[in-house]
């Protein structure tokens, strides 16, 4: 049966903070099509206006015109994948688009490198299949028409150079890399430019593609772990701050601003949000970033075991001379402290559930048996850095269940304690169910305890003094634009049945 209904006035929607207004006087079918929308005047055809007035009314438009001119590029939005659990897929990882025509990788998230870098044709120990159940694609500059090789006069080449990453082979004039990781792996290749395709967001609403030509690594060889193939991943994303990081490039050409943010999602199938722009937090702390380093530092303090603070010099912590210092790390999987720190961090916990744990050690690990499947006798951690910025860790940001031992859980500690070299590194254990952002423009990093399945504000404003102009929702499940799509269609559906229950009972 077809249900209609009339109405004679303006309707006002509240659609992402912009109103609509639509005179509805023709029938609206529900279930059914064609409806019409009938547009009006903002000033009747017989109405003369001043000119004054017209030139009011732009002048008001233009500073939002200028502003979108003046911008720094709109917000970038990569889909999450994976999971901190190492005993499941231990990493996180995204898709990018590369070359024309567009081919789609896979490429683990990692801000304690630089380079994007994806497995090439013809290379030598690189996995052909993965356990992580996805697609193993390699690249090869010759199948795409927007590649071309980085020559050693290019100054692209230089900046390479400057982290000791490139070199130059003066015989092929060929700009090459070699990168070696902390857990011993390894990839040497050579820097090809070509089109690395988007999804953004520019304005407050409209969804759209967008391309850049960026410099990136064609990896020839690999080693170590690289090789294996059951968490095997195209590649790595270098969210790094030098020179030829992915941000960097896009930054330099106004594509994106010079920030980016991710939440990662710590249980069930894991995944996350990752944008290029600031996720926009109320319970947001900072902290400044240590500066000319090439990682992400942050000056540690202290550390507090259920409010107490733990007697450890804070120079343990330093980055300076043959101390590593702290590091934000989301290519690395658990979370390590420096050897002077790693003891008295263990015993203030140990001390503090003797009564409800008997402790023991597995596999060079600190363990607990406890009659309780969840952790929610153990104390919460505080973690105090400069600027009074305080990462609260509760005990599922510090433990790790292992398999029950005799109908007992058993959770271990899953900070790891690396020995004479004075670092102390914040991987994906720590850095899982938070908001974490990288404002590079204001050298500074901050974060907030969050539920990394829910939908966030973010926005292109950097505290180096860009401008802002976007501010969206993104969501870890689902995409911004049918996150959008879904808001309007039921803000339009909820409306008409208000308006039928009207018609039906009036």
């Amino acid at each position: 049966m077809w249900a209609c209904f009339l109405a004679g006035n303006p309707v006002i929607l509240t659609v992402t903070g912009a109103a609509v207004a639509v005179l509805l006087q023709t029938a609206f079918v529900l279930c059914g099509f064609p409806t019409t929308l009938t547009l009006e005047r903002a000033f009747p055809a017989n109405h003369r206006v001043e000119l004054s007035e017209l030139k009011d009314r732009d002048s008001v438009r233009h500073p939002r015109i200028l502003q979108q001119q003046n911008s720094v590029g709109s917000v970038v939005d990569f889909p999450v994948q994976g999971t901190y659990d190492p005993y499941r897929v231990g990493l996180y990882f995204t898709r990018v688009q590369l070359g024309s025509p567009p081919k789609e990788y896979y490429v683990q998230i990692d801000t304690g490198s630089d380079v994007l870098w994806v497995s090439c044709s013809s290379c030598h120990g690189c996995p052909s299949s993965s356990g992580l159940q996805i697609p193993i694609q390699f690249y090869d500059p010759s199948s795409s028409s927007t590649a071309s090789l980085i020559r050693c006069s290019d100054q692209r080449c230089s900046l390479g150079a400057q982290s000791s990453d490139s070199s130059c082979s003066r015989s092929s004039d060929q700009c090459s890399y070699t990168f070696q990781y902390g857990d011993g792996s390894g990839t040497s290749g050579f820097y090809v430019s070509d089109q690395i395709h988007l999804d953004t967001i520019v304005g407050d609403s409209t969804s759209s593609n967008a391309s850049a030509s960026i410099v990136f690594g064609c990896s020839m060889t690999q080693t170590g772990d690289l090789t294996k193939s059951d968490r095997a991943v195209d590649g790595i994303f270098g969210f790094g701050q030098q020179g030829l990081s992915v941000i960097a490039q896009l930054s330099s050409q106004g594509v994106s601003p010079d920030a980016f943010s991710h939440c990662l999602v710590g249980n069930g199938a894991g995944g996350g949000i990752l944008v290029l722009g600031q996720i926009i937090e109320p319970n947001m702390v900072y902290t400044p970033l240590i500066p000319s380093q090439p990682h992400y530092n942050l000056n540690l303090l202290s550390i507090s075991v259920n409010g107490q603070r733990l007697s450890i010099d804070p120079s343990m912590f330093a980055t300076s001379g043959n101390r590593g210092g702290t590091i934000i790390d989301s290519g690395t999987t658990l979370a390590y402290l420096a050897e002077e720190a790693y003891d008295p961090f263990v015993d203030a916990i140990t001390q503090s559930v003797s009564q409800y744990v008997r402790p023991l050690m597995s596999k060079d690990s600190q363990c607990y048996l406890v009659a309780s499947s969840t952790p929610e006798i153990f104390p919460t951690v505080s973690l105090n850095f400069a600027g009074g910025a305080t990462m609260v860790l509760r005990p599922q940001d510090y433990l790790l269940q292992q398999n029950s031992v005799g109908g007992a859980a058993l959770w271990c500690i899953g900070f790891q304690k690396i020995r004479g070299q004075g670092i102390t590194i914040l991987g994906d254990l720590v850095l899982k169910d938070k908001i974490v952002v990288y404002d590079l423009g204001g050298q500074r990093i901050g974060w907030a305890n969050y539920d990394c399945t829910s939908s966030v504000n973010v926005s292109t404003t950097s505290s180096g003094g860009r401008s802002e102009y976007v501010s969206g929702q993104f969501s870890g499940s689902t995409s911004l634009q049918n996150t959008r799509y879904n808001m309007i269609v039921i803000v339009i559906v909820a409306f008409v049945l208000q308006l039928l229950v009207i018609v039906v009972f009036s």
